[in-house]
C-alpha cells in the first residue's frame, strides 16, 4: 500500500480513505484481516493512535469487525455498503464542483466521453 500524504485533510481520514480505496477494489475482501495497527504505524511511520483512529471509524461504520485478540477484518457486507457512501458522498460533494468546473470551461459532455475513449477498456 502506497501513499502520498496530502496536507488537504487529516491523515488519519486519508489512511480511512485508502483503505476503502482498497475494499472497493477487491485488495481487500470480505473476511480478510487488515494490516495490524502496529504494520501499518511502522511502515508509514504515524502514530499508532493516528491508524487506531482511521480504524475506528471503519468500525464505528461497520465496515470492519474487530475480533478480540486477532485485529480488524473486513465485515461481510462492507462492499455494498461502501458503494452505497461513497456513490452518495459523490453525487453530494464531489460531483457538484466537477460540473461546475465543466460548465466554467465551457466543456461539452460529448467532449469529455470522446477524449476518454482511448482510456476505456
Amino acid at each position: 500500500m502506497s501513499i502520498q500524504w496530502s496536507d488537504n485533510s487529516p491523515i488519519y481520514r486519508q489512511l480511512k480513505d485508502k483503505l476503502v480505496g482498497m475494499m472497493l477494489d477487491g485488495d481487500i475482501k470480505p473476511g480478510d484481516a487488515l494490516p495490524s495497527v502496529r504494520q501499518i504505524a511502522a511502515e508509514y511511520q504515524l502514530n499508532p493512535i493516528t491508524v487506531s483512529r482511521a480504524f475506528q471509524e471503519l468500525a464505528d461504520e461497520n465496515v470492519v469487525e474487530k475480533r478480540r485478540g486477532l485485529g480488524m477484518y473486513m465485515s461481510e457486507n462492507a462492499k455494498d455498503q461502501l458503494l452505497s457512501s461513497e456513490k452518495q458522498r459523490f453525487l453530494q460533494h464531489e460531483w457538484p464542483l466537477i460540473v461546475a468546473r465543466i460548465r466554467r470551461l465551457g466543456l461539452q459532455p460529448e467532449h469529455l466521453f470522446a477524449s476518454n475513449k482511448g482510456e476505456q477498456a
